[in-house]
């Protein structure tokens, strides 16, 4: 894993519990994402895509003043140098969120302190958000420095809070709290401060112990349902069904359910 610029810190801190991966923003109080952050978290998504042992993902920062303020634009030119252009930068960024949206795993993320720019663009690719009660500035702004954007925060912010709310927030450079985060549908949860971290972890504990290959299926339905149509949508789910007919977890489901008991899947 390699090290930030400006400390001999790592990057990120990676935890395991049982099922559950915890990724946690190195860099506090501020949890930028610097260069070698976003190098190290493409890495890492790709091999937790293919770790059938990992069911579920926790994103969060170090500390509790702030989840992430998102880039950190000190470090573009050293961007521009490692990946040939301004551009690539910005598509590496697209590319790794696009990979966590698209993970068979849920990933969850906890919104507390500042949450800008890149530090909610990295939430809104994932399945769940959990917000602080209190403290939470949540927002996109980046028409604040004279440009929009960059990491799929304005197309990803519509599907999820519809067109209105996200224009209220991007075109005025506005933020949110946790409480209003949940009114509008940015998030799906709003936690004291001092239990968001652990109940992020319970939640991903508890998706974590869902059937994993109907948690794939339902996970490629839902996150790609705003691209197809409803037919396409359709044979989606039809596909999903059939794949877990006859697994072990299906069978484990259906005789738990006859024996009323809980079910214990193993991810098989």
């Amino acid at each position: 894993m390699a090290h930030s610029e400006d400390s001999s810190k790592p990057s990120m801190l990676v935890e395991r519990d049982g099922g559950v991966t915890t990724i946690t923003i190195n860099d506090a109080p501020w949890n930028r994402m610097g260069i070698d952050f976003m190098d190290d978290l493409e890495v890492l998504v790709g091999e937790l895509a293919s770790d059938r042992s990992v069911r579920a993902v926790v994103f969060t920062g170090a500390g509790d003043a702030n989840f992430s303020v998102g880039m950190n634009l000190k470090q573009l030119p050293l961007g521009i140098e490692r990946h040939g252009s301004a551009e690539a930068v910005f598509d590496q960024r697209l590319r790794v969120l696009a990979a966590i949206e698209r993970l068979e795993k849920p990933a969850i993320a906890t919104l507390y302190g500042h949450c800008l720019g890149g530090g909610l663009e990295l939430p809104l690719a994932c399945h769940f958000r959990l917000a602080a009660a209190e403290g939470a500035k949540i927002g996109l702004p980046e028409l604040d420095l004279g440009t929009v954007p960059a990491w799929g925060g304005s197309a990803r912010l519509v599907r999820c809070v519809g067109r209105a709310h996200a224009l209220d927030m991007i075109l005025r450079a506005k933020t949110v709290s946790g409480p209003e985060a949940l009114r509008i549908g940015l998030v799906q949860e709003v936690w004291p401060n001092d239990e968001l971290k652990t109940r992020a972890h319970e939640l991903a504990q508890e998706l974590a112990a869902m059937p994993a290959l109907a948690v794939a299926g339902v996970l490629r339905c839902v996150v790609t349902a705003g691209e197809k149509s409803l037919e396409e949508g359709l044979a989606e789910e039809r596909r999903a069904v059939i794949q877990t007919m006859g697994s072990k977890d299906q069978q484990e489901g259906m005789t738990a359910f006859l024996e009323k008991r809980k079910p214990n899947f193993t991810g098989e």
